[in-house]
């Protein structure tokens, strides 16, 4: 729906980008940069992007070895007349990974940078820059704005394989030339080891590339560390990298499966059994490798709203750290529930303030779809399609006050489950009435397994209009059924539109949706 051309305004970067991450191939890949200056410190994993707003932007970096980090931006991709800007010193005590926030953008323009690493002791002494690029959020409703999202990368034992062309989902979803990726979780698979090669069903063989922090599961900082470092080992992650910046939250496999806080675990893959204590090491290497301003603070957090011109804010969930026990979910009275009440009252402050056209609800966890754990559950709905019980009494609230505030422009994005679906929730279908009609749409994996479709339960009265999925568990990549959403918002109509889409690019489903409307 958008007026704006689809082949992009970055079509005439790609190559240069793109080559540009193939010449920055980390050493554990067996390469050094082609062109790295010996005895200089270098970027090998690329640059990345994220918190961009209309005038602002952080962009990260890891360097290998003790560095300064500096940024230079320019309006064209040539850097005439860059503007310099020094950023932190890279240490140990960040794995040599940092952010530099860059200010006082022009909204809705391209932005150029390059990153240099600087010799601490000798500045005049840096490693080859590398560039990237990334477009900041128009004041100008006409602009229109366009995503991606997903979730679930290098899970089930399903890793790099270059023979497969590596995280190839990621070329597709440059090629719609976005404003932004939001990644709705499941961002590494810390519990999930990746092996050499996996035997597929039909005799043929999968092969990872592999490391070995991602030879068992992770536990100590180093180990989740490695495996961030582990998904950038691909080109085609690094490009897209460079090109779309990111809007990231956290799910469960960034520390062990359907964890929850107080855990201890019975697994006998580790030794440390304590999730509070996994939990924190992972939290630290997420606010290392991920440009998030929020987590880097005192007291960082991952619940987020971020603010993309007068069309778009992005409320982001964390439905980890505030969480109760994972239990049958069959209680009457749930006050902790699975966003915590503090959590919760932000929400329904940020989303009653909120000017945007659209709200996007950014959950890392569906809402209507029924997710196991044991005999336990681990998202929201648990079932019974009766009255709201246990975690779903804090998604009634919300629905609630979505409607009696008279908050519009609500959509629900989430992945997770391993397939994609879009659901229509209708009060006339459901036993909890009191909330106006809402869509959530899934979308995933990234590269992952594959899995068949999650019941569904009818508390709040779920209609799923279309579902694609596996009958089987844990269909390979190889295989199919690898999936990312795009959102398209019309600057002129102000109509929002959805394509749900296979890893290729194809479109399988369409929903435009009007503004203005508290429910629809």
């Amino acid at each position: 729906m958008s007026h704006r051309p689809l082949p992009g305004r970055r079509s005439v970067l790609r190559g240069s980008l793109a080559a540009s991450a193939a010449l920055s191939l980390p050493t554990a890949l067996g390469a050094a940069p082609a062109f790295a200056r010996s005895g200089r410190p270098t970027a090998g994993w690329g640059v990345q992007a994220g918190d961009v707003t209309c005038d602002s932007g952080l962009v990260w970096v890891r360097s290998d070895r003790p560095a300064r980090m500096i940024v230079e931006t320019s309006a064209t991709e040539s850097f005439r007349d860059p503007h310099r800007r020094n950023g932190p010193l890279l240490g140990p005590g960040t794995d040599f990974t940092g952010t530099t926030r860059l200010r006082g953008l022009p909204s809705g323009e391209q932005i150029h940078y390059r990153v240099l690493l600087a010799d601490p002791d000798d500045p005049r002494r840096t490693g080859e820059p590398v560039t990237g690029t990334f477009r900041t959020a128009s004041a100008k409703r006409r602009d229109g704005v366009r995503f991606v999202w997903s979730g679930d990368l290098a899970g089930q034992g399903w890793g790099i394989n270059p023979e497969f062309g590596g995280y190839r989902i990621y070329d597709a979803m440059g090629a719609l030339d976005p404003d932004f990726f939001l990644c709705s979780g499941d961002t590494i698979y810390a519990d999930g080891p990746i092996t050499e090669s996996v035997a597929l069903p039909d005799g043929r063989t999968w092969r990872n590339t592999t490391t070995e922090e991602k030879a068992k599961v992770a536990e100590t900082l180093a180990e989740f560390r490695g495996n961030f470092r582990y998904n950038l080992l691909d080109e085609k992650l690094r490009a897209f990298n460079a090109r779309v910046p990111s809007i990231v939250q956290w799910d469960d496999h960034e520390v062990t499966n359907n964890w929850y806080p107080g855990e201890i675990l019975t697994d006998s893959r580790y030794t440390e059994k304590r999730v509070d204590v996994l939990a924190a090491r992972a939290r630290r290497a997420f606010s290392e490798y991920v440009p998030t301003s929020t987590l880097r603070r005192p007291g960082g957090r991952v619940h987020r709203v971020q603010h993309h011109g007068p069309l778009l804010d992005v409320f982001v969930l964390d439905m980890r750290t505030y969480r109760n026990a994972n239990s049958p979910g069959d209680q009457p009275t749930d006050p902790q529930g699975i966003l915590g009440r503090e959590q919760l009252e932000w929400l329904e402050r940020e989303l009653s303030r909120s000017r945007a056209v659209w709200k996007v609800i950014a959950s890392d966890m569906p809402i209507g779809l029924v997710v196991p754990d044991g005999t336990n559950i681990e998202a929201v709905a648990q079932g019974d399609p009766g009255k709201p019980l246990g975690r779903e009494l804090q998604i009634a609230e919300l629905l609630r006050f979505v409607k009696h505030r008279r908050i519009t422009g609500t959509v629900w994005l989430t992945a997770d489950v391993h397939h994609t679906s879009a659901q229509h929730y209708l009060p006339s279908k459901a036993a909890f009435t009191d909330f106006e009609p809402f869509w959530e749409f899934v979308s995933g994996p990234l590269n992952a397994g594959a899995f068949p479709a999650n019941a569904l339960d009818g508390t709040f009265g779920p209609d799923r209009v279309f579902v694609k999925a596996p009958t089987t568990a844990n269909v390979s990549p190889a295989d199919g059924f690898q999936f990312f959403g795009e959102v398209d918002i019309d600057g002129p109509s102000g109509e929002l539109t959805v394509r749900l889409r296979e890893q290729d690019g194809t479109v399988l489903f369409t929903q435009t949706l009007q503004p203005g409307l508290v429910g629809q």
